[in-house]
C-alpha cells in the first residue's frame, strides 16, 4: 500500500522527540540486529520482520498469507531463534483435536495421580502451520489463549510464557479441505501479512546461499524474554496526541461507513492500531507517535478485518487493481484529511 503511506496536505505536527533514555536494550539497536541476523538466511524479508518485531512488542498475533514454498515457517524459525525465545510449530490437519494444542490431563502411572500435559501453546513463539486446515472446534481452542495469554483445562487456568505470539500461515490458493477463519479469531490477528514471490535479485542470492549449503546456526542473542517483556511496557508509554488519536479513529470510523464496505473495523482494532503504533515508533526511537506510524501501518492492520461487497471485489478482476488496497488507500488518505483537531 505504497500510496497510502505518502503524507497528505494536512499533517499534525507531531511533539518534540524526548532526550531522556529509559532502561533496558536499545529498541532500534535491537530491530537493527534482528533483520540482520534474520536476513543472513532468509532474503528479502526485511519489512516482514519490522512488522514481526512490531507485532511481539505490541503483543498482537499475526497471520502469513502465501503459497508455499516461500519459506514462511524458516522465516519464524529464525525470528524467534535470533530473539532467544522458545519456538514450537504445530501442523494443523483436520482431524486434530483441541488437546493437541493446550494439553490435557493425563494419569501418571508412577504417582497414580493425574497431571496436566503442556501442550505446544506454551512457548513465547507459536506457529500454527496452514491454520485454516483444521475445524472450527480446533481453532477457537486457540482464542483464549491469543486473547487472555492463558488455557483452562477441567477449570483449572494455566498463564502462557511472555512474551507470547501466535503467527499463523495459510495458503491462499488451495481451499479444498480447509475452514474459513472465523471473524473473531481475524480480530485477534493484529496484522495479516501477504507475502508475494521475491524478486528477481532475492531470488538470485537465495539460489547462491541456499543452493550448496544447508542454513547456518544463529549466534546467541543476549536479549531474555524479560528485556522484550519490558520492550512492551515501554511502548505502552509512548505518547499519542490528540490529532493523531482522532486519526486512528477516523479511519476505523471510516471503514464502517464507507458504503463498499459491508463490515468495518471493530473498537478492538482500534487499540490494537494504537498499540502496534506505539511499538512502530518505539523502535524507530521515538517516543511519541507520528501520523506516518499509522498510515505506514494501516493496510496490515485492516486488510483482513474489512468485508467488500461482492460487485465491489469484482472489480478487481476487470480493473486489474487490488480493490480492497484502493479502498482503504482512500480511507486512510480521507480520515487523515479530517484529523486535525481545531485549536
Amino acid at each position: 500500500m505504497n500510496d497510502a503511506t505518502s503524507p497528505g496536505a494536512a499533517v499534525p505536527n507531531a511533539p518534540p522527540t524526548s532526550t531522556g533514555r529509559s532502561s533496558g536494550p536499545d529498541p532500534t539497536a535491537l530491530l537493527a540486529s534482528l533483520e540482520a541476523s534474520v536476513g543472513e538466511e532468509v532474503i528479502g524479508y526485511e519489512p516482514v520482520v519490522r512488522l514481526l518485531a512490531v507485532a511481539m512488542v505490541a503483543e498482537g498475533h499475526v497471520l502469513l498469507e502465501g503459497v508455499p514454498g516461500l519459506a514462511k515457517t524458516f522465516l519464524v524459525r529464525r525470528f524467534a531463534g535470533a530473539l532467544a525465545l522458545s519456538f514450537k510449530r504445530i501442523q494443523f490437519t483436520p482431524d486434530m483435536l483441541p488437546s493437541d494444542i493446550i494439553g490435557s490431563v493425563v494419569l501418571n502411572p508412577q504417582s497414580q495421580s493425574f497431571e496436566f500435559r503442556r501442550g505446544p501453546v506454551f512457548a513465547n513463539v507459536v506457529l500454527a502451520d496452514e491454520i485454516n486446515r483444521a475445524p472450527p472446534k480446533v481453532q477457537s481452542a486457540l482464542l483464549e489463549a491469543m486473547q487472555e495469554r492463558q488455557v483452562t483445562v477441567d477449570g483449572i487456568t494455566y498463564p502462557l510464557p511472555r512474551p507470547f505470539l501466535v503467527i499463523a500461515t495459510e495458503n491462499p490458493v488451495e481451499q479444498e479441505g480447509t475452514y474459513p477463519l472465523p471473524e473473531a479469531e481475524l480480530d485477534r490477528l493484529l496484522f495479516r501479512i501477504l507475502l508475494g514471490y521475491p524478486t528477481e535479485d532475492a531470488e538470485v542470492e537465495i539460489l547462491r546461499r541456499h543452493g550448496s549449503r544447508l542454513p547456518e546456526g544463529l549466534p546467541a542473542s543476549p536479549l531474555s524474554s524479560e528485556a522484550l517483556v519490558a520492550l512492551r511496557d515501554r511502548a505502552l508509554r509512548v505518547t499519542i496526541g490528540e490529532d493523531v488519536l482522532r486519526y486512528v479513529t477516523n479511519v476505523i470510523r471510516g471503514t464502517r461507513s464507507d458504503e463498499r464496505v459491508v463490515i468495518g473495523a471493530s473498537p478492538r482494532a482500534g487499540v490494537q492500531f494504537v498499540r502496534a503504533a506505539k511499538a512502530s515508533a518505539l523502535l524507530d526511537g521515538r517516543d511519541y507517535v507520528t501520523p506516518e506510524d499509522v498510515k505506514n501501518l494501516a493496510f496490515w492492520v485492516l486488510n483482513h478485518r474489512l468485508l467488500l461487497h461482492p460487485e465491489v471485489i469484482t472489480q478487481q478482476y476487470t480493473s486489474g487493481r487490488n480493490t480492497l488496497e484502493s479502498v482503504l488507500r482512500e480511507i486512510v488518505k480521507d480520515g487523515l484529511q479530517r484529523a486535525v483537531v481545531p485549536r
